[in-house]
């Protein structure tokens, strides 16, 4: 039980540890800090063998961009009918040729750096879908640890009015007291008990959504690092490089399309070579030819256009994300700062004074200078300001799980990924 309730007299600065984190952990079982939290939800990732086939799908478009045209062979028959001299079919001629296309503008070369901009591209998304995990984990981290600090809460709460009902019972039975206020008590408590078993199944059921992550299963949660405000005294680091890595890849791809682009606008040649059999005669003659687009009406110019601008938006796109995200971090460290602030401020001002209130006016009812309902109304206003620096710290603990995203803390923990080519 807490200090609260071991004498008569309540210290504030006890109270504050002391109500809020009450109800001792079981010896039986270790409590899941966030970082073994995180470790579980990572390693039981279902989506990340899914990156093995993204990979192995890219390289196989890098292996596939670097192949040549393939060679043609064919045969053509010519003289087969005609008219006059031309009736006969021993006059045919028959032309056996092979024929390749010759890439020009480095276009192989071009379409390569492309597809190997996919695998980077595949990668960095992984990565980011992961950072994007890890923070959904956290969050479920901090909804629990906070759920069991208001079920701890509650405990408290309800301690507090079986208190007052075994002070008011006293009273009443020597008559110091009405009836109603036996029974305005014995309301108080079946409320603060009701209160409990809602607050336990939600602390059950935030348990169950974090376990949810992995394999399930039951865990045990430690609500004191709902009490560390120690974020707010450290500088944010920079943007996640790994959310600026996808937007930089983003940017080289477009520029890599530029690149394909403008080598399609460079004509390719044709050669041809063969043999050609001369039926009338009986006689062998080698041929060699070839050609070339001549590019007077299809240059290529508005795919090129098109991927230019497209290369423009993506720079833009950069350096837009860069100042949302550094605006993003700096909004939320100074967020995390003032409610920081908030919460210090209620630990020492708000509750000891609340604290202190319900000592003297529980020391009054005793002596029977105040009624039931002076103790109800000073043990409400203690209850409702723990309650609102519980919301407060959550907030808190919110808004640096969101700091963490922005800034990629958590980039250590993503698994190495595949190798490729």
């Amino acid at each position: 039980m807490s200090a609260l309730f071991q004498g008569r007299s309540l210290r504030p600065w006890l109270l504050v540890t002391a109500l809020a984190l009450a109800t001792p952990l079981s010896a039986s079982a270790e409590p899941l800090g966030l970082s073994d939290a995180l470790s579980r939800a990572a390693k039981a990732d279902p989506a990340r063998p899914a990156l093995a086939a993204r990979l192995q799908a890219a390289e196989a478009g890098v292996r596939q961009a670097a192949v040549r045209p393939n060679p043609v062979v064919g045969i053509e028959v010519e003289d087969l009918a005609g008219t006059g001299r031309y009736s006969l079919i021993d006059r045919a001629q028959a032309t056996l040729y092979y024929q390749q296309s010759q890439e020009r503008g480095r276009k192989r070369e071009a379409r390569t750096a492309l597809a190997r901009g996919d695998i980077v591209l595949v990668r960095l998304r992984d990565d980011v879908r992961m950072l994007d995990l890890l923070h959904e984990v956290e969050v479920a981290w901090i909804e629990a640890i906070a759920a069991e600090a208001e079920a701890r809460l509650a405990a408290d709460r309800l301690a507090l009015a079986e208190r007052a009902r075994s002070e008011v019972d006293r009273r009443v039975k020597v008559a110091r007291d009405p009836l109603f206020a036996g029974a305005r008590a014995e309301a108080q408590v079946a409320e603060a008990a009701s209160a409990l078993a809602e607050a336990k199944a939600r602390a059950a059921n935030t348990r169950r959504a974090l376990a949810a992550f992995w394999s399930g299963g039951e865990i045990e949660i430690d609500p004191t690092p709902l009490e560390d405000l120690s974020a707010a005294d450290k500088v944010a680091g920079p943007a996640s490089p790994s959310d600026l890595a996808l937007l930089e890849a983003g940017r080289s791809l477009a520029a890599a399309k530029v690149r394909v682009e403008q080598s399609k606008a460079v004509q390719d040649p044709t050669w041809r070579a063969g043999l050609r059999y001369l039926n009338d005669g009986g006689d062998v003659a080698a041929i060699i030819g070839g050609s070339i687009p001549l590019g007077r009406y299809d240059t290529n110019r508005g795919a090129i256009d098109q991927a230019r601008a497209a290369q423009t938006a993506a720079d833009l796109d950069l350096i837009g994300a860069k100042a949302t995200l550094e605006r993003k971090i700096a909004a939320t460290q100074t967020s995390i700062a003032q409610k920081a602030g908030v919460a210090r401020r209620v630990a020492a001002e708000i509750i000891p004074a609340n604290a202190r209130t319900v000592d003297l006016v529980r020391e009054g009812f005793n002596r029977g200078g105040f009624s039931y309902l002076d103790v109800i109304e000073a043990q409400k206003a203690l209850i409702e300001a723990r309650q609102r620096r519980l919301a407060i710290l959550k907030s808190f603990q919110l808004d640096r799980a969101q700091l963490d995203r922005l800034t990629g803390a958590h980039a250590s923990l993503i698994p190495a990924p595949e190798s490729a080519q």
